[in-house]
């Protein structure tokens, strides 16, 4: 085992041009109740970018890795170990329960090795592979729990999914379409609308040159008060900010809105009077649990599910990767094989 490792690191909040790729970073050895895995693959989500610049409230111990999600292959156990050999290959729920986010509260997967607790693995299905695995967590976890945990879409529902071309939107389309919807995607490009056509989009809209609740309201027709006729039935915003009033105006009477992320700003306009007016239902829904990850390394076995990667990149350019994804340039995950 080598002593030293390369490394994506983040010695001081600032911008993502800041963060520093080293050669020399210890190798981690696995405290008692952790296994070392050699890292695979790690993928990016714009909470990373949101650690790099600082959140309010959040102290992160630095320097840390960055990097929240992760697979890879268990080289070495730590005492007390049980249930796990060397080789297994794994993915990494980054959800710490004593100590917090990896890539935030510790280290993280943009290096060659990372120590995990043993509580967060997963075991990965064999036709599973790194670059896959490593794109789900963050974004197709929360997307799985907002959809098929919450039960809050069924079949033959209209859905209008913001954000639609980013990690957790990729992962809303293609989830919804499964459960047999009819998916309105909302992205800012014609590029990016011409690829969730692809994915199985029925719908596109350009929210730069569109206003999309006004298209929904032209398409579905205008929301009643006393009847259930007009407007979609689900909207998923996870974007806030200036998405949020428009967003309660489209949904038919007791429509629901889901709820997992601000990423536009978390403290929107809000008008309650079309919440109680047309009884629509407001669904928050927080992280995901290793059933969901199961699951969705079991769809990618069966040929369901395959998560949008838009590249895969060497860790010497995972910096710019994660600029790729502030700047919204980017359809579906980054991934970086260290």
């Amino acid at each position: 085992m080598p002593k030293t490792m390369k490394a994506l690191l983040l010695r001081q909040h600032g911008d993502v041009s800041d963060l520093e790729v080293v050669n020399d970073y210890p190798v981690p050895a696995p405290k008692p109740g952790e296994v070392l895995i050699r890292v695979g693959a790690s993928s990016f989500n714009y909470h990373d970018v949101f650690t790099v610049k600082g959140m309010p409230g959040i102290k992160v111990p630095l320097p840390v890795i960055i990097g929240l999600d992760m697979a890879g292959e268990i080289v070495e156990l730590g005492e007390g170990v049980a249930g796990w050999s060397v080789g297994d290959r794994v993915l990494v729920n980054p959800l710490n329960p004593a100590k917090g986010l990896m890539g935030e509260m510790l280290d993280g997967g943009m290096a060659e090795y990372c120590a995990v607790s043993a509580g967060q693995l997963i075991k990965m299905p064999g036709d599973v592979s790194f670059v896959d695995a490593a794109a789900l967590p963050v974004a197709y976890g929360t997307a799985h729990r907002m959809l098929v945990t919450h039960k809050t879409v069924k079949p033959g529902d209209t859905v209008l999914i913001l954000g639609a071309s980013g990690g957790v939107g990729t992962g809303c389309v293609m989830l919804a379409k499964e459960m047999g919807c009819e998916v309105i995607a909302c992205a800012g490009s014609e590029d990016k609308m011409a690829r969730l056509k692809e994915l199985g989009a029925d719908h596109v809209v350009n929210y730069r040159t569109t206003d999309f609740s006004k298209w929904a309201v032209e398409k579905y027709g205008k929301p009643q008060r006393r009847t259930h006729e007009g407007g979609v039935d689900v909207v998923i915003n996870f974007t806030g900010g200036d998405t949020w009033a428009p967003s309660l105006k489209c949904v038919k009477r007791g429509g629901s809105i889901l709820v997992c992320g601000a990423t536009a700003g978390h403290d929107p306009k809000e008008d309650l009077r079309y919440i109680w007016s047309f009884e629509l239902k407001v669904i928050g829904s927080n992280s995901f649990y290793h059933e969901n990850l199961s699951a969705l390394m079991d769809m990618i076995q069966e040929g369901r599910l395959k998560p949008v990667v838009d590249k895969v990149l060497p860790l010497e350019e995972a910096a710019e990767g994660l600029r790729m994804i502030r700047d919204r340039e980017v359809m579906g995950k980054i991934v970086v094989t260290p």
